[in-house]
């Protein structure tokens, strides 16, 4: 193993592949500097994509986000040929880092014998999970009724399992070198997920319907009074975000993924029991 200070010492060369997961997640308490995500999402990328490109290494996997294409989704899904529009430190330092591949490949026309793949995942889940998917988990598990439940909105998500597999299939099949978004087959929808979430603590889902304009006038106090519940935090809570995973799946010339978003979604709430 080595760390960071020991950059210089890893032995690119003796690697087949490349997965750089390294990376300053999205801060939703927005409490990180905007220099923070640049040096380390796109300065330490460049970095590393720099290493494997001066080495015999054959595959450099760069983990990116759908929040590089898109802080919200534009039409009925988001696929890899959107003109990008980040929103935010975290988007702009993942996408600064994406143009620098491109680049430094001539938009992944020079890479020759080594094959580059841009990632972009919708929001991952699995065992140890922090984040937003906890924080729905412990306002279920409080007994608090979910009063948005008049918006059926969907949402991607991905499934650890599902993101493994993935990665094992294109290191194999070596497929074309591009952009990639994944994400499970299904949208699951956010009433879904409180269902899934009870369920996994034997509970009964406490879903309530209030009338929008209700909700958007409490909304409009919370704006005044810096509640949890304002405008913005009312957009992504309702809104939908569908990434399409069809160009991964046809790359490795598969139909379907081995794990349904139900089924994977089910796997990380058990764990957190």
């Amino acid at each position: 193993f080595f760390s960071w200070n020991d950059f210089d010492k890893i032995p690119f060369g003796q690697f087949d592949s490349i997965i750089h997961l390294a990376g300053k997640a999205h801060d939703t308490k927005k409490q990180s500097k905007a220099d923070e995500y640049f040096a380390i999402n796109t300065g330490l990328t460049q970095k590393v994509f720099d290493a494997f490109i001066n080495s015999s290494c054959k595959q450099f996997f760069f983990f990116s986000s759908v929040k590089a294409a898109a802080d919200t989704v534009e039409g009925d899904v988001l696929i890899e040929n959107v003109i990008p529009k980040p929103k935010g430190a975290y988007g702009e330092s993942k996408i600064k880092a994406e143009e620098y591949i491109k680049a430094q490949t001539n938009d992944f026309q020079s890479t020759k014998d080594k094959k580059v793949y841009i990632f972009r995942p919708c929001m991952i889940h699995g065992a140890g999970n922090k984040g937003n998917l906890n924080l729905l988990f412990n306002f279920v598990s409080k007994g608090i009724p979910y009063p948005l439940g008049a918006y059926d909105n969907k949402r991607s998500f991905l499934g650890v399992d599902n993101l493994s597999w993935i990665i094992e299939k294109f290191i194999v099949q070596s497929p074309v070198s591009g952009i990639y978004h994944l994400a499970d087959d299904e949208p699951v929808s956010t009433n879904k997920l409180i269902q899934l979430i009870a369920e996994s603590q034997s509970k009964k889902a406490l879903i309530w319907k209030w009338n929008k304009n209700f909700i958007r006038f409490i909304a409009q106090i919370g704006n005044i009074l810096k509640l949890p519940l304002n405008s913005d935090n009312l957009q992504k809570l309702t809104e939908n975000y569908v990434v399409s995973n069809a160009k991964a799946k046809s790359a490795i010339a598969v139909s379907r993924l081995p794990y349904s978003a139900e089924e994977g979604l089910r796997k990380t709430l058990k764990s957190f029991g």
